[in-house]
């Protein structure tokens, strides 16, 4: 019996590094899973370790290369974004690979908008709201500043995933959908580098831009190897859905951020459209994906935390709190805000602390929590919609597991078809997919999800004595 053909995808997550192969239909032959030890910059500052990285991601493919069970036909990377490699003329890194919540200098970044126009003007033009490091254009402004005998000794800034892949062709490219999220580069308006960037003359570092789905046809270790270009991972958790969906959707990815994409809206953004953190991702093709985002698993876990220190629970019992009607229908008799929240930036009455004496008990204060938090919901949904007709909503994620969020999004968005999704695959998934370029149908979500569609709720009336 032959090696079985198959495609290798790299998914690189903050805290999770992954490696999949995929048969030619996209089923899961071989997983690999490791988590990796953080290093540090030179001003101490925690980050990704690159040579870790590296090592684990070649020693795992070689170890592929030489089974007698798969033969790889091709590679591609999703990996996460705002996060670029500089590297040499011989293509070595020249500096860590910073992270994206590392702080910018106040005096550059003043110096940078000062400069260019103002936050709004430029947040508008390329579609990224002010968030200093996490704008990874920003980033070699910084570096160009701060340290310009490194920066005058660079030949390429890379986005990680164009990176992975370098590591294996040897040729420095750019693309769409690392060059299009929320990276401060990219005039939408114009379909082109924003003219800060020619300014500031960073283009010429910036490697030349091919298609997402472009490849590299060579020979590695002997091996006849289809190489991709790799993929941004929010964009490439998105592709299952735009290539087997033909009708206008809208999916809420869920975790750490809840991100509302929306693939079918060609709006500019607005001014106001950026108060409301809104931003855009961009698809394969170059066109934008309309986004809105909030912090909501981040304040979650902040919030349950502190639910679980005053009510006395262990960390996890939030995990088995079901949806009650009756606390629900009393909880919004009389509707007002008890949590402060701390990491949220949108627009929303600050409160001087949170007032759980008002909740008897854990599951009501947790309701409330809920409560709270899907008003912010509603709010990043809506404007991610914006004007676009959309009927079907798609959840994916951890929230796909909180029965409390999921029935109230099946209540609040009763007038569309709401449709939870699971996949263990996600990004990995659409990585495989613009690589082989082979076509899905509708069913392949339904096959491939675990979907579930979502029954609106039905609320009771309270007895009033």
């Amino acid at each position: 019996m032959g090696k079985k053909k198959v495609t290798a995808i790299f998914d690189i997550g903050k805290t999770n590094k992954k490696f999949f192969l995929f048969d030619k239909n996209y089923q899961e032959v071989f997983r690999d899973y490791t988590n990796l030890p953080l290093t540090v910059d030179e001003d101490g500052f925690e980050t990704e370790d690159l040579h870790q990285l590296e090592e684990w991601m070649k020693n795992i493919f070689h170890q592929i290369l030489e089974s007698d069970k798969y033969e790889v036909k091709a590679i591609n990377f999703s990996t996460y974004g705002a996060s670029f490699v500089h590297i040499d003329h011989q293509g070595k890194a020249l500096t860590p690979l910073y992270n994206y919540t590392k702080q910018i200098d106040d005096d550059i970044q003043k110096e940078f908008y000062e400069t260019y126009g103002g936050e709004l003007k430029i947040a508008t033009e390329t579609a990224s709201p002010q968030s200093g490091m996490l704008n990874s254009g920003m980033q070699l402004y910084w570096i160009k500043k701060k340290y310009p005998e490194i920066y005058s000794k660079i030949k390429y800034s890379l986005h990680l995933p164009q990176y992975l892949s370098f590591m294996f062709t040897s040729i420095p490219v750019s693309e769409y959908t690392s060059i299009g999220c929320h990276t401060n580069l990219w005039n939408y308006q114009k379909g082109d580098y924003h003219e800060w960037v020619y300014k500031e003359e960073i283009d010429k570092i910036l490697a030349p831009i091919v298609p997402t789905g472009a490849s590299i046809n060579t020979s590695y270790f002997g091996k006849n190897i289809k190489i991709g270009v790799g993929i941004h991972d929010s964009s490439s958790a998105l592709l299952p859905y735009i290539l087997s969906k033909k009708n206008p959707f809208l999916l809420l990815s869920t975790g750490t951020w809840s991100i509302s994409l929306n693939p079918f809206n060609e709006e500019n953004l607005t001014e106001a459209d950026i108060l409301n953190n809104c931003l855009n991702y961009m698809r394969i093709d170059g066109k934008r994906v309309k986004a809105s985002r909030f912090f909501m698993g981040n304040e979650y876990r902040c919030q349950v935390e502190k639910l679980g220190t005053y009510y006395n629970k262990d960390y996890g019992y939030h995990r088995s709190v079901k949806f009650d009607q009756e606390l629900y229908l009393k909880l919004i008799e009389n509707p007002s805000l008890y949590f402060r929240f701390e990491g949220i930036k949108l627009k929303r009455k600050k409160l001087e602390k949170t007032k759980l004496e008002e909740f008897k008990t854990f599951e009501e204060a947790y309701h409330q929590l809920m409560i709270e938090l899907m008003e912010l919901q509603i709010d990043t949904i809506r404007n991610a919609i914006g004007n676009s007709t959309i009927n079907t909503i798609y959840i994916d994620g951890g929230f796909t597991d909180n029965d409390v969020f999921m029935k109230l999004m099946a209540h609040h968005f009763s007038e569309f078809n709401v449709l939870s999704t699971k996949s263990p695959l996600g990004s990995a998934l659409g990585a495989a997919m613009v690589i082989s370029k082979k076509e899905i149908d509708g069913s392949f979500l339904k096959q491939n999800y675990q979907m579930r569609q979502l029954v609106p709720l039905i609320l009771k009336t309270p007895h009033k004595i």
